[in-house]
């Protein structure tokens, strides 16, 4: 398994990170990708991904929510993190906690989209309580070599099938697909396997049984198990579906080699 997205290099870690590195191999994780946020996480983001070398690989990006007065600022050094990422994220549009630096949001996603373009690199795209100005903006950057991950996906069927008029975007299924009355299984009975990607985004949004309680990566199997159920697939068969999915995307070489 590879967990697409984990912000392994959190506080929340700090108490036992080697421990859970431990039970995400036990479990079967063989790689995992840190999005990152903004500066004031870059450097325990790379402290990360250099102690697990192998097993960590970061991303490079300015988060939407941390786009504010000094989002130029804030982009500029992004832009510098770039040599050596595997994908340009976490990217996107947040309009759930505040709308108030929503203009300057969507003209940073779509400069770091043309930095993907570019670069000939992944996009790990956020988005919340703004699909509009999501596929807007996609509308206006589209360009052949457009792909990456829609994270944490909440949206429709409908809605990612217009995102992928403009790029080819894989689905992010996470812990939220194992509570009670998803409506993301009506979805992902509608995607084909290919189209879709694993990951925790811990330690944020722990999935069944464990919900309440820090996420990590180790619990990316109760993730596969119910995907798996949904889709009427074996474990294994999903995994190796997904799995791909995740090394032909980031450009990762298979964990036995």
């Amino acid at each position: 398994m590879i967990d697409t997205h984990t912000h392994l290099y959190d506080q929340a870690f700090d108490p036992d990170r080697a421990e859970v590195v431990a039970r995400a191999h036990a479990a079967g994780v063989s790689a995992c990708i840190l999005p990152a946020i903004d500066q004031s996480t870059w450097q325990a983001q790379q402290a990360c991904t250099g102690f697990f070398s192998g097993f960590c690989h970061s991303a490079s990006g300015l988060h939407p929510t941390s786009v504010n007065e000094n989002f130029r600022e804030e982009l500029d050094f992004a832009r510098q993190t770039l040599p050596g990422a595997v994908a340009v994220g976490e990217i996107g549009i947040d309009a759930y906690w505040s709308r108030e630096f929503l203009k300057e949001q969507v003209e940073v996603f779509e400069e770091q989209l043309s930095w993907a373009s570019e670069k000939d690199l992944p996009v790990i795209i956020h988005c919340r309580s703004a699909f509009p100005e999501l596929l807007e903006s996609l509308r206006r950057t589209r360009s052949s070599g457009l792909r990456g991950i829609l994270h944490a996906w909440s949206g429709s069927t409908e809605v990612f099938t217009e995102a992928n008029r403009y790029g080819h975007f894989l689905m992010g299924i996470g812990g939220v697909i194992t509570y009670k009355n998803s409506h993301l299984v009506n979805v992902l009975q509608k995607t084909s396997l290919t189209e879709i990607v694993l990951e925790t985004d811990a330690p944020w949004l722990t999935p069944s049984p464990f919900r309440g309680h820090r996420n990590e990566s180790s619990y990316l199997m109760y993730i596969l198990a119910k995907v798996a159920e949904i889709k009427g697939l074996s474990p294994e068969e999903t995994d190796s579906r997904t799995t791909q999915n995740a090394l032909s995307l980031f450009n990762l070489k298979p964990c036995n080699e």
